[in-house]
């Protein structure tokens, strides 16, 4: 089945040094995303636009939050197929990459991409947030600049799972669907109670001609 943007020079303007690597992705998803229940079977002629550069959305918010700071470290929590974590390491070699996933097949397909398409700065591990944030308590692990999501749960749960997981002035970068700011103001305590801050939706270009994407920011205090 061909893909409706396949060819298309969005996804230069988009992906720009990233698209060998996220044409291999593209592939490894064509072929093998639905089978691995990674995927609906309504995706697969729209891979690029539904998964790959709607998670791309997120790359310029990343890049506003961490400046030009080096080895800016970035955990994407609940990774599943690779959105947005496999996506924005791609556009972003620069930033060091967590993917944080607890199923064992999911991560084994995330160690594959990582692999296949040549992600050096991309590290996977398998755990829950939770168990993540305890080992920042411990002093186990650093707290990181910006922590990543698509579609992991309602902000009421995902306050929790993920504003911990940052370093001061950090920053949440989140995938949402229309009904992000319902959630937003529906999880004002939540967020207030993890510390976070300036709790925002913006809406996020996915490419030209192509319907926007929404996108959570939430500042770390």
């Amino acid at each position: 089945m061909t893909d409706q943007l396949d060819g298309s020079s969005i996804l230069v303007d988009v992906l720009g040094d990233a698209l060998p690597a996220m044409t291999m992705f593209h592939v490894k998803l064509t072929n093998e995303g639905e089978p691995r229940g990674l995927i609906g079977p309504r995706d697969v002629d729209i891979l690029w636009e539904r998964h790959i550069l709607n998670s791309a959305a997120i790359v310029p918010f990343i890049r506003e939050s961490i400046g030009d700071r080096a080895n800016a470290t970035v955990a994407d929590i609940g990774s599943g197929g690779g959105f947005p974590g496999i996506v924005a390491a791609s556009c972003l070699p620069e930033c060091r990459f967590t993917l944080v996933e607890p199923m064992e097949r999911r991560v084994e397909w995330l160690k594959e991409c990582v692999e296949e398409c040549g992600l050096r700065n991309v590290t996977v591990v398998r755990a829950r947030s939770e168990e993540v944030i305890a080992d920042i308590r411990k002093h186990r692990v650093r707290p990181f600049d910006v922590v990543t999501c698509r579609a992991v749960a309602p902000m009421t749960k995902l306050s929790g799972w993920t504003l911990p997981l940052l370093k001061p002035h950090g920053r949440l970068v989140a995938l949402k669907g229309r009904s992000a700011q319902a959630e937003l103001t529906k999880a004002s305590q939540e967020i207030a109670r993890y510390g976070g801050q300036r709790p925002r939706v913006v809406e996020a270009p996915v490419g030209d001609g192509l319907e926007p994407t929404h996108v959570v920011l939430v500042d770390k205090r």
